[in-house]
């Protein structure tokens, strides 16, 4: 039963090929990255070295040492409290969707800053311009409602040399908009990304939180201890992921000619059915859902876009020739 464990977690298969996180975590490799790691990393019951994920710190710290060795990044901080999101998951949704625009581009992902992505919903964390960057070149605007997530986010850019120039932060002021007061006059992007609020309340949060790291030890936890933090905004919104999603597919419709394809992850199977209505409604030109497997958890992004196939054609050959 021990061999059969370790045999299967020597590669996490159900990551994206292009995944750079798909092998087990080499601590030794990322303590020489980022020596502020060994503190945290021990054997764990199966005599491998790991850290404990229980631990807020832990967590965040192997994630200074993943963006360090992987994609060269020097400095990297969130404020107390914020969300610590897991780096290859995230890494997952950038190949998935960089594999999405090759379907539409003769099999060749295209590259370069001159491929302009919007992240809505940014965070303080800024992970997913940070590998968008590093893998593919995309520059990337960054949308928040939260000035403290987006002054995080701007200091990260601003003390990584490579990134100075590539990402530009945006706050959306008014929080019931997505993509008013963001996207510009004549501004056009080529994709967006959402990783949206999952719960409908801070309760729903905190259960789901609970049920996590239950998991995580292998018995019951009674007091949320959020190991990969995150405020309101970024775990919880009125209605949950399915009002939010809704609610951007709907705005998104106004910007239609703006954007090439919109995406967002989607963590709950049951909204599907409302969201593929909601497309429907707004007349979507076509829609893709990309299944993603990380661990014991299935998830997917649904893109969406409502340019037709002239239209699409003119999009390439235009921006990314």
């Amino acid at each position: 039963m021990l061999d059969k464990k370790i045999e299967h977690s020597k590669e996490k298969t159900k990551l994206h090929k292009r995944n750079r996180h798909r092998k087990r975590y080499d601590f030794k490799v990322l303590i020489n990255t980022c020596p502020e790691l060994a503190q945290f990393v021990e054997l764990n019951k199966y005599n491998d070295e790991s850290i404990d994920f229980h631990k807020p710190e832990a967590v965040k710290t192997l994630n200074k040492a993943l963006l360090k060795h992987y994609y060269n990044i020097d400095y990297w901080e969130i404020p107390q409290n914020y969300l610590c999101p897991p780096i290859p998951g995230r890494a997952d949704y950038i190949h998935y969707i960089a594999e999405f625009l090759s379907s539409k581009n003769n099999g060749k992902i295209p590259t370069g800053n001159k491929i302009k992505c919007l992240d809505i919903g940014v965070g303080a964390n800024c992970v997913y311009p940070i590998i968008g960057n590093k893998e593919y070149k995309w520059s990337f605007v960054g949308a928040d409602t939260d000035p403290v997530s987006i002054k995080s986010a701007k200091k990260i850019v601003d003390l990584n040399q490579s990134l100075k120039g590539k990402i530009e932060l945006r706050l959306q002021s008014k929080k019931s908009d997505i993509f008013y007061g963001i996207i510009q006059k004549d501004e056009q992007f080529d994709l967006s990304i959402c990783n949206p609020p999952f719960h409908s309340s801070l309760e729903e949060s905190q259960a789901g939180t609970l049920r996590k790291l239950s998991n995580l030890k292998h018995k019951k936890i009674k007091k949320a201890n959020l190991n990969f933090g995150g405020q309101s905004n970024e775990l919880w919104c009125e209605g949950g992921e399915l009002r939010f999603v809704k609610d951007m597919i709907f705005e998104s419709k106004k910007f239609s000619k703006s954007c090439f394809c919109f995406s967002t992850l989607i963590s709950k199977q049951s909204n599907l059915k409302e969201i593929y209505k909601s497309l429907k409604k707004v007349e979507t030109v076509e829609v893709k859902t990309i299944p993603m497997g990380q661990g014991n958890k299935i998830s997917r992004i649904v893109v969406w876009t409502f340019l037709n196939q002239a239209e699409q054609k003119n999009w390439i050959n235009t921006r990314w020739k």
